[in-house]
Order: structure tokens, then sequence, then C-alpha cells
């Protein structure tokens, strides 16, 4: 499955560079390609570290209230 998704994003990637590079193309659409990326890629990171971003966050926050208080 990784695999799959991995050459997906590698197509999604040189679709959105062949775009952008071509300059009788709309511009406009790569660069909502490559935020669309962005935007996907952000969500799955979200979705699989959801507990070690939280448990991260959860330090920094204990951590600087300590050095507050």
């Amino acid at each position: 499955m990784m695999r799959t998704l991995k050459n997906k994003m590698m197509l999604a990637g040189l679709k959105a560079k062949n775009a952008l590079a071509n300059e009788s193309g709309d511009q406009m659409t790569g660069w909502l390609i490559v935020v669309l990326i962005v935007v996907v890629v952000g969500a799955v990171f979200m979705t699989l570290y959801q507990s070690s971003i939280t448990q991260i966050w959860n330090s920094i926050v204990s951590k600087i209230t300590g050095l507050l208080g």
C-alpha cells in the first residue's frame, strides 16, 4: 500500500513539475496541484503521527508553564 501511495505521490509531483515548467500551460493549475499535494501529505503525516505530536506538544507546554510558574 505504501509503495502504491509513494508511486502516486511521485507521479503527481512529476505532473506538477511538468505543469509548472510548461510555459504555454496554466501556471495556476500547477500551483494548485502543488498546494493540494502539500495538504494531502500534511494530512497523512498528522494522521499517522498524531499521538507523537500530541505527546511532544504537551511536553513543550508543561516545560514552558513550569518555567513561567
